[in-house]
């Protein structure tokens, strides 16, 4: 019996099979038309899965039509993959086509032969005509300015979306004959302008719409206008719809109707750019129906579709008159956020019975001691903290939370470190996955009196994750994380105590460089820092395991916090700093003050202590950079500093002198090379 991975085998991992029945010029790896359908634009691909290990076919313009060899022999042969029958007459065909010769016993004389794949044949399409167009702008007048101020649309946003008052617009009829349109105060003329065209828009007139010039295929109108990051874009029926959620603060582009084909392109390059992508069309038969189908369509990009609070008439139907109907930006966040519960309602209800209910505390079980995250850094940032067991991890945390949801104007002792106020009380979350849910409750509760708080505020959420799998806790994280944004205005503060947890191993690369990437991601789209806690005792300037090696990547500060040799006090030391060198930053330290019941700032290491870290370190350094060589050039050696401590080079350079003045390392004068001080 024929089996699939036989067929792979043979067949260079499908890439044969490719080969065989798309005659077509391509190569794998480079976009080209795709022969199974009418393809105007070339992107359709051939490429090598890693995950699968076999070559696939992906049509960015067209899913459907992606897939794998079989998929292809099948859909040539009219097969269905997943029914069995069919898939076993695929491989027959397959084995058959290509003469692999693994089935010789088989009778393939009553099988029809499949044909190569050769390019559609398809009438040529002429250019399409530029229509003839002139006209003469002039300022907008107080009616008109009356027109667009009832949308909230102001003169600024008119002319950032290069949106004009026409005082006369000439042009030709489809015979060719020339006509002329005069604006008057009953019936303003609109341009939406553009290099290649001007897309007229008359809100008075029985014809609304008229066009000048090459209109094109993909027309989208805001697309220029939108940010290269931000959380949500709106999709809306018209040019106004636009530019009404834009004098809201909110982004949003439109096609030339809502009737039209979306272009997939361009909704697949919005998905790595926004978080949501949501259609918001008019409320009347039309605009239903066609949000409705794209929808549909669009569902692999995860598109959503936010319905209006509206009758559908004329008078009330689209988010213009929705704004206009005397609503505002709160009032419509209230929809998006209803959408979000709906959407998550599922996660929250779980999400719910994991948050700590300072009105019924746990009941008290078996305590497990456990490792705690501190958050630190700069918007769209990641900030790890790092260190062994019974260093003070925890205390340290919740001093840098308790900076978050103090009160205003309120000092209190964050160990050190100086964290700004949450002026705006934007959500601050701990997620917690390694303590017991008695033990984060006490911890809580100590945190709470750190930032003198009688009652926990609102704003301020604290989840113990304990009791979900790795896949659930960080599933639970993501889409918590949108709705609080939404809820409370913004984040101000993400911990994530125990990040080791979210992932099955932390020394698997792929599972460690994706966990990272959607933390990164998520500091950006919400304009956050996340601080992760990483349970490992680091050796020096450099965090072990692959997990470890993201982290020192990706995030812009470490800090590592271990015992001195005083054991009641606790040392924070820097190892790696964006700007700037780690070595140079203070040694911060902390301890337990009996008298305060909580660990107290008890100021820096002296200048002599940092400078003979720095030294010990930049030994340990060396030898890991000599282990393979015995001398090195200065210009290697440079590189190899910077690859190990992700610094720059004028970092690594100041290393290498701070390392030659010590005599760490020495400059053979012979051949300028450098090697340790006593190997040679």
């Amino acid at each position: 019996m024929l089996r699939k991975d036989e067929i792979l085998e043979r067949t260079n991992n499908g890439l044969n099979v490719f080969r065989h029945y798309i005659s077509v010029p391509w190569r794998v790896g480079r976009n080209f038309l795709n022969p199974l359908y009418e393809d105007s634009k070339a992107s359709c691909n051939i490429y090598f899965d890693r995950k699968s290990g076999t070559y696939k076919m992906k049509d960015f313009g067209n899913d459907s039509f992606s897939g794998d060899c079989f998929f292809l022999a099948g859909h040539l042969n009219g097969l269905d993959c997943s029914n069995t029958s069919d898939f076993v007459e695929i491989l027959q065909i397959i084995d058959r086509d290509l003469s692999l010769g693994l089935s010789d016993h088989m009778d393939y004389k009553q099988m029809p032969h499949s044909k190569s794949i050769k390019p559609i044949e398809t009438m040529p399409v002429p250019d399409r005509k530029s229509k003839p167009y002139s006209f003469k702008e002039q300022p907008f007048l107080e009616q008109e300015q009356a027109y667009w101020r009832q949308f909230g649309i102001t003169p600024e946003i008119l002319s950032h979306y290069r949106v004009c008052s026409l005082r006369e617009y000439q042009s030709e009829t489809v015979e060719g004959k020339p006509f002329c349109l005069v604006s008057s105060g009953s019936e303003p003329i609109f341009g939406y302008k553009n290099k290649r065209f001007i897309k007229l828009y008359r809100p008075f007139s029985q014809i609304r719409f008229m066009y000048g010039g090459t209109l094109g295929d993909n027309y989208c109108f805001g697309l220029e206008q939108l940010p290269a990051k931000g959380d949500t874009v709106f999709i809306t029926g018209g040019e106004k719809d636009v530019m009404s959620l834009s004098a809201r603060g909110l982004h949003a582009i439109c096609f030339n109707s809502e009737t039209v084909n979306i272009p997939t392109n361009i909704i697949y390059k919005l998905t790595f750019r926004f978080k949501h992508i949501v259609l918001l069309y008019d409320t009347d038969k039309t605009g239903m129906e066609s949000s409705r189908k794209h929808e549909k369509q669009l569902s692999v990009y995860g598109v959503k579709r936010l319905i209006l609070p509206l009758s559908g008439s004329k008078e009330e139907k689209d988010i213009s008159d929705y704004f206009r109907l005397g609503n505002s930006h709160t009032d419509f966040m209230k929809l998006f956020l209803e959408l979000l519960d709906t959407l998550y309602s599922d996660t929250m209800t779980m999400l719910k019975s994991c948050e700590i209910d300072f009105d019924n505390p746990p009941v008290k079980s078996q305590e497990i001691i456990s490792a705690g995250d501190v958050p630190l850094g700069t918007q769209g940032n990641l900030f790890c903290i790092t260190g062994g067991e019974g260093t003070g991890k925890s205390n340290y945390i919740a001093a840098l939370v308790a900076g978050s949801i103090c009160p205003v104007n309120i000092k209190i002792d964050t160990l050190g470190i100086t964290i700004s106020e949450n002026v705006k009380h934007k959500a601050v979350l701990l997620y917690d996955t390694e303590q017991s849910e008695v033990q984060l409750f006490k911890n809580v509760t100590n945190l709470l009196k750190r930032a003198k708080q009688k009652e926990k505020p609102s704003e301020f959420k604290a989840f113990c994750l304990t009791a979900m799998s790795r896949k659930e806790r960080l599933q639970a994280i993501v889409q918590s994380m949108d709705k609080f944004h939404y809820e409370y205005g913004g984040i101000q503060l993400v911990v994530i105590d125990g990040i080791a947890d979210l992932i099955r191993c932390a020394n698997d690369e792929a599972e460690s460089v994706a966990i990272i990437d959607e933390l990164y991601r998520l500091a950006g789209i919400y304009k956050t820092c996340i601080v992760t806690v990483l349970h490992f005792v680091p050796s020096g300037l450099k965090l072990r395991g692959h997990l470890g090696s993201e982290l020192q990547r990706k995030a812009a500060s470490i800090l590592s916090i271990e015992k001195d040799e005083n054991p009641s006090v606790s040392v924070v030391k820097a190892l790696k700093v964006r700007d700037g060198s780690p070595l140079d930053v203070p040694l911060m330290q902390f301890a337990w003050d009996k008298n305060e019941g909580m660990h107290l700032y008890i100021g820096e290491k002296p200048r002599e202590e940092k400078e003979k870290r720095k030294e010990k370190e930049l030994e340990n350094l060396s030898r890991d950079v000599f282990t393979q060589h015995s001398f090195i050039t200065y210009i290697d050696l440079c590189e190899q500093i910077q690859q190990i401590l992700d610094v720059s080079e004028r970092t690594a350079k100041s290393y290498i002198k701070f390392m030659r003045n010590k005599e760490i390392i020495v400059k053979d004068p012979s051949n300028s090379n450098y090697f340790i001080k006593g190997l040679i």
